[in-house]
């Protein structure tokens, strides 16, 4: 009589049915570390169906996790769980990105070589630039 203990054993056991979120976020490659991935959670940046959750949360197949991370946020849907880190490609394929794209960030304005020093108009434009009035 084989035990249950057994055949994990051995490795034909199923995929899980939960995970914790924390392992769940540094699997798919939303952040380097799981330790980042924890303290994501714990600052309130990891948001299952829209409520904010604690590293130990359970993630299920068909939750909607939002991530905010390098001040860009992550909108995913759940298709397969992963407790391990595994290949990128491997990871994409466990969510369904519905993350709005990035922002266009306009080019800084290029001078002229030699064109001497910026006049003050010119230098209140790369100011306000610098601080992204513009």
């Amino acid at each position: 009589m084989a035990s249950p203990a057994t055949s994990s054993a051995s490795g034909t056991s199923s995929a899980p049915s939960k995970v914790r979120i924390d392992a769940w976020v540094w699997a798919v490659r939303l952040c380097k570390t799981r330790a980042q991935a924890a303290a994501a959670c714990r600052a309130g940046h990891v948001k299952i169906n829209d409520v904010s959750v604690k590293p130990a949360q359970p993630v299920v197949v068909g939750d909607t996790v939002r991530v905010w991370i390098h001040h860009r946020e992550h909108i995913v849907e759940v298709t397969q769980l992963l407790s391990k880190r595994v290949g990128a490609e491997l990871a994409r394929k466990a969510y369904i990105d519905h993350s709005p794209p990035p922002p266009v960030i306009p080019a800084m304005p290029r001078r002229d070589r030699g064109a001497g020093r910026p006049t003050k108009r010119e230098r209140r434009q790369l100011e306000r630039f610098k601080r992204g009035e513009l």
